[in-house]
């Protein structure tokens, strides 16, 4: 798959970058999509939930009256579910949400996304974006320039640069990530994506990192 590499003002710039077939052009798997977004949700949670049970709540323990000749139900103590105040029957408890995928299926989903990305014409290569100092603006423009600004974009990036985290930090629908640390569900959540050249370079050269 070629893709022409365009200049910070979205301008051709003469060159491009073979982007492989194996990955970008592969058949994509929905289920498997479907199980590493699954998978990714599901670590955000907390999974702090939690109510009283009878036996947390506050409340006496003595038998609220004898059990027969009262002529009404019977009853143990105040702590009772069936009372207002009284513990939760079969609440939540604290538990964990996370769930294990393969790492073959990991690297199928994420092989996947990206193929239905090349197939939508979603992907586009820019040169290089360098900067000596945080710049929203500057960054801001780039992405005018690429006619991505008004779409849900991710700048995917071959190495951690500061200054580019930071310029793109407050633009809305626009985030910078790093190539390794690409997953499947920032790839199907974005509109487009946004690859530096030398990132593009290598995807090309078959180095991207499993995860």
């Amino acid at each position: 798959m070629q893709i022409e590499v365009l200049n910070i003002k979205g301008q051709k710039t003469g060159r491009s970058v073979e982007l492989p077939e194996e990955i970008f052009g592969a058949e994509p798997n929905d289920h498997v999509i479907y199980l590493a977004v699954k998978q990714y949700l599901s670590a955000q949670r907390q999974g702090t939930h939690k109510v009283k049970t009878r036996a947390e709540v506050h409340g006496a323990s003595r038998k609220l009256h004898k059990q027969k000749g009262t002529g009404g139900s019977r009853k143990g103590n105040i702590r009772n579910p069936l009372y207002k105040g009284g513990g939760t029957i079969f609440g939540p408890k604290p538990h964990g949400y996370s769930i294990k995928l393969n790492r073959k299926v990991k690297d199928l989903a994420k092989i996947s996304a990206l193929s239905y990305k090349a197939k939508d014409n979603a992907i586009v290569v820019v040169e290089d974006i360098t900067l000596d100092a945080p710049k929203t603006k500057h960054v801001a423009e780039v992405m005018s320039a690429l006619n991505v600004a008004d779409k849900k974009s991710i700048l995917i990036l071959p190495e951690y640069n500061d200054n580019v985290y930071l310029s793109t930090r407050n633009i809305p629908n626009i985030a910078s990530t790093l190539l390794t640390d690409i997953n499947t569900y920032d790839i199907m959540n974005a509109d487009v994506l946004v690859l530096t050249e030398n990132a593009a370079k290598i995807f090309a050269e078959n180095e991207v990192a499993e995860g």
